[in-house]
């Protein structure tokens, strides 16, 4: 416990270091030794955490990065399912840095958009905190990195749901194995749920037209053809 403990003040100070060399004269790959200090002490929280059976976030391969600016989030959920949208990533290589591109969710423009489905999700919410105030999230300094999607281990919302539900006649606790926490980390909020797993697709529509996308799949119901 020690060593990991170590580990993690050793793995603050390198990124400390990091930091301060992106302050000064630049010599090529001091960003690289910074996300690569980053990524240390991360790996270094999340190993204190487990070594303590603490609630951590954890890295989870998720196949699409939305825009980190205006991902745009809209959620959509039932008894049991929850659809996220969000506006994917696109790298603009005429950009020079010079300026910012507007995103509105009621442009008629065609973006490309993520359709994540939660199979068998029981619950689900979107909203505060944001980027701004991230570190004063639970997970901060146990392995939480913004503007990724990640998995909670140890999770005390699927602990808690647990406790809730155990009190009830036909509760199984081995139904819960297969339950998972994801939380996405946008610009202006924070998106959680406990599902089974999902689905990811992309589609360049408008926003609109992905949101009845959404409602068709929920209702079973063609209300607009999207592309």
């Amino acid at each position: 416990m020690s060593e990991l403990v170590a580990a993690v003040a050793a793995a603050k100070r390198r990124l400390d270091a990091a930091n301060l060399a992106l302050r000064g004269r630049h010599g090529g790959d001091e960003w690289a030794a910074y996300d690569a200090a980053h990524d240390e002490l991360l790996a270094a929280e999340r190993a204190l955490a487990a070594s303590r059976d603490e609630e951590h976030a954890a890295p989870l391969d998720f196949p699409v990065r939305w825009n980190a600016g205006a991902p745009l989030p809209q959620l959509l959920v039932t008894d049991h399912h929850a659809l996220l949208i969000f506006l994917v990533r696109e790298v603009d290589p005429n950009w020079d840095g010079t300026y910012a591109t507007m995103k509105d969710p009621a442009s008629d423009v065609f973006d490309p958009y993520a359709l994540v489905t939660f199979q068998r999700c029981i619950s689900a919410k979107l909203g505060s905190p944001n980027d701004e105030v991230l570190h004063g999230h639970p997970l901060a300094g146990r392995g939480a990195r913004p503007y990724t999607a990640q998995r909670v281990v140890n999770s005390h919302w699927v602990a808690e749901l647990q406790r809730i539900n155990a009190v009830h006649r036909g509760y199984r606790p081995e139904w819960w194995s297969d339950r998972h926490h994801y939380i996405f980390w946008f610009h202006d909020s924070t998106f959680e749920c406990i599902a089974e797993g999902f689905e990811v697709e992309v589609r360049r529509c408008t926003m609109a037209q992905m949101l009845l996308e959404a409602c068709r799949r929920l209702t079973g119901k063609t209300l607009l053809a999207v592309p």
